[in-house]
Parts: C-alpha cells; sequence; structure tokens
C-alpha cells in the first residue's frame, strides 16, 4: 500500500480537528470545502481507513484520525522548528515558542526568568499560556505546545522531563484569625469557611476544584479575584480564607497581616517539572530557555552549558 501525504492535508486534518467541522477546517486552511472533501475522502482511501466520523453536529476524529493528527501537528511543528533554525543563518535566531505553565510557576517563577530570555532573544516571541498539569502534558504529547512545565502527580512517562522548583500550598488566613498558629490542618476541615479564589479560568481555581469535589463538599466561595496578590488583600481584609502557593503567601505575608498554615494533604507538596517531547528536537533558542529555567531551579546565576 502506497501512502502519500502532503503539507496541505496535514494542516487541514489538523484544523478540522481543532474546529470540530469539516466546513471550518477548510476556512481555516484557505481551501473550498469540496476541494476539503475531495482530499479527506484521498486521504482515507491511500491510507485504507476512515480518519473522520461524519454526523449531522460535524465531525469527531476516529482513533486512526487520532493518531494522524498527533503526528501530522509534530511534522508541522518540527517544520516550524526548520524554519527557525534556517533563519538563524539568515538574520540571526528568530522564531516562536510555545510554552505552557500551571498556575504557580506563571505567577511566581515564570517572569524574571522570561524577561532574561527575551532580553536575550529579541526575534522570539513566546506564547505563553495557564493551563492544568494533565492538560499541559496532554499538550506537548501532541505537539500543541513546545514546553510545558507541571506540578504535582501527573503521568509524564512518554516526555522527557527535567526537575524544576518545589512549592506547596497552603492555607491563608487573617491574622488573629481561630486557624492563625495552627501547625497544620487538613484541606477538608476548611471546606466551612468562606473562600476568596482565583477565577475560574485559572489552573489552580479548577485544582481546588478538583480536591473538593472529590470530597463531596463543594468551596464556599464569597469572591474570585484577578491574581495572588488581591487574594492576599482579600483576605486580609477578612473577607475570607484562601489556598495559594506557599511562595507567593510568604512574599505577601511579609508586608500584609495574613497568616500561613500548612495543610496536611499529600497533593499540597508539589514537585514541578519542565517537559518536552524531546530537547534534542527543540530548536536552538527554545533550548536556551530550558537551560535558563534549569538555573533558575537551581537558583544560581551560572551560566555555563547544563544541557
Amino acid at each position: 500500500m502506497s501512502m502519500h501525504f502532503d503539507l496541505v492535508d496535514l494542516r487541514l486534518m489538523t484544523h478540522i480537528a481543532e474546529a470540530n467541522s469539516m466546513t471550518r477546517g477548510a476556512e481555516l486552511s484557505c481551501i473550498s470545502l469540496p476541494a476539503a472533501s475531495t482530499r479527506i475522502k484521498n486521504l482515507e482511501d491511500s491510507i485504507g481507513t476512515k480518519l473522520l466520523y461524519r454526523t449531522s453536529q460535524g465531525v469527531t476524529l476516529t482513533p486512526p484520525g487520532q493518531a494522524f493528527v498527533t503526528h501530522a501537528r509534530m511534522v508541522l511543528s518540527q517544520i516550524e522548528h526548520l524554519r527557525g533554525d534556517m533563519q538563524e543563518y539568515v538574520r540571526g535566531i528568530k522564531g516562536h515558542l510555545r510554552v505552557y505553565a500551571n498556575t504557580t510557576s506563571l505567577s511566581e517563577f515564570l517572569p524574571p526568568v522570561l524577561r532574561e530570555f527575551l532580553g536575550r532573544n529579541p526575534d522570539v516571541n513566546v506564547d505563553l499560556r495557564e493551563r492544568l498539569s494533565h492538560d499541559i502534558v496532554r499538550a506537548v504529547t501532541e505537539g500543541q505546545t513546545d514546553i510545558g512545565i507541571v506540578a504535582g502527580l501527573v503521568r509524564t512517562e512518554n516526555l522527557e522531563t527535567l526537575p524544576y522548583r518545589k512549592d506547596r500550598l497552603v492555607l491563608v488566613v487573617p491574622k488573629g484569625h481561630a486557624l492563625d498558629g495552627v501547625m497544620q490542618l487538613a484541606f477538608s476541615d476548611t471546606l466551612d469557611l468562606d473562600y476568596v479564589g482565583l477565577h475560574e479560568s485559572s489552573a489552580i481555581h479548577a485544582f481546588l476544584r478538583q480536591a473538593s469535589d472529590h470530597l463531596h463538599k463543594p468551596i464556599k466561595q464569597r469572591i474570585q479575584v484577578g491574581n495572588f496578590e488581591t487574594a492576599c488583600r482579600m483576605i486580609e481584609s477578612g473577607v475570607g480564607v484562601g489556598v495559594l502557593p506557599e511562595s507567593a503567601a510568604s512574599r505577601h505575608a511579609a508586608v500584609m497581616n495574613i497568616a500561613i498554615v500548612p495543610l496536611s494533604d499529600a497533593w499540597s507538596v508539589r514537585d514541578m517539572q519542565i517537559c518536552m517531547r524531546s530537547l534534542d528536537a527543540l530548536p536552538s533558542f527554545a533550548k536556551e530557555l530550558v537551560q535558563l529555567l534549569v538555573i533558575d531551579a537551581a537558583g544560581t546565576s551560572d551560566t555555563g552549558e547544563l544541557l
């Protein structure tokens, strides 16, 4: 059996997968719907199996279609990396780097690292997005992002990983609160209290929602805010308590009337990891960011070869 793939087919399939629509996939690929349908039919005939389920609601991928799209994303990503590497020889490094990170690393640790990286690489743009750790692993595996930073117990066996930082989630209460001074507390014992939470699109909000769902007890959210500092201000003013990363809580506790109570739950202590499909396959500027992250995790200003 002879299989022939071209880049138009690869891009068309990834666009159809993202949109769950043949029509929208054709639009994103800048080809007509009949041309798109013909291309998919010829592709399926060439491979010898159906790639799409067609329904009145749209299209979804068959298992072979899912495998095809995963490989297509990898191929298209490698072509982007090839283009970036070739441009190094023409006018210096130029490229686009995608990074997905959990809430804590994005808010607490990445800004100074990315400032240094972008200062060194004026022709590289970074697309930085906040996601839950298991969604980050899937995105790296499927080629939707180049580098991921994940926290906690998440399965990364198909990816290359490097240790990053360690952080823990803690309960933050106003100074003088009944729990101020408690040595340790279970998350389940806090769920009768009013909570100050982060916005619903934040990864940490979703993580805590999962933890409370597991306990079959909802979080009594009194107010949602946009960042760790505002959360600490609200807690300080007595609106409620909150679960935040110790790194952020400690920073704000130095200047606010808030207290930190360690959580006894095993999930509260989290090892962060840098993950990628293959370090060697990353373009040179992406490797440089990984190196800066490793240096940052080591807490050293040494810029020697680590990778």
